[in-house]
């Protein structure tokens, strides 16, 4: 029997939940720069719902909810393990960053790709990669 690949396009979103819905939303918009789609407060959940759109039309849904439970993180745990951006300038990003007091870890190499990358965390400690993409 044969595999037939399903019709997959891409990535339509990716869903994040806040326990400081303000800081995280200023943290993907303004810090960020990313773009508001929509912003909606769904009263039966006592939860906002924000969707922000990505550089290449994906969006990233985030949630509040009155109590929700922490991330587990580390050690690793099953789940989103981050959040990988990529951008054509690392070292612009990583300045960007730390000018808004941001923590970010120092720039290093990914040993298969040689691309170079760093993290930092989003309100949350979601970690958050800002990959360089390959130039040329």
């Amino acid at each position: 029997m044969s595999e037939t690949p399903l019709p997959l396009r891409g990535l339509h979103h990716v869903a994040l939940i806040t326990a400081d819905y303000a800081r995280a939303r200023d943290f993907y918009h303004r810090i960020l720069g990313l773009p508001i789609v929509s912003e909606s407060w769904r009263a039966e959940r006592q939860s906002w719902k924000l969707n922000l759109r990505l550089p290449d039309g994906a969006e990233l849904e985030l949630f509040s909810f009155p109590t929700p439970p922490a991330r587990l993180s580390r050690p690793e745990a099953c789940g989103l393990r981050h959040l990988a951006l990529s951008t054509d300038d690392l070292d612009g990003v990583r300045l960007a960053l730390l000018s808004q007091q941001i923590a970010c870890e120092e720039i290093r190499l990914d040993e298969l790709t040689g691309q170079r990358f760093f993290f930092c965390q989003d309100p949350d400690q979601l970690p958050i990669e800002f990959y360089e993409t390959a130039r040329g």
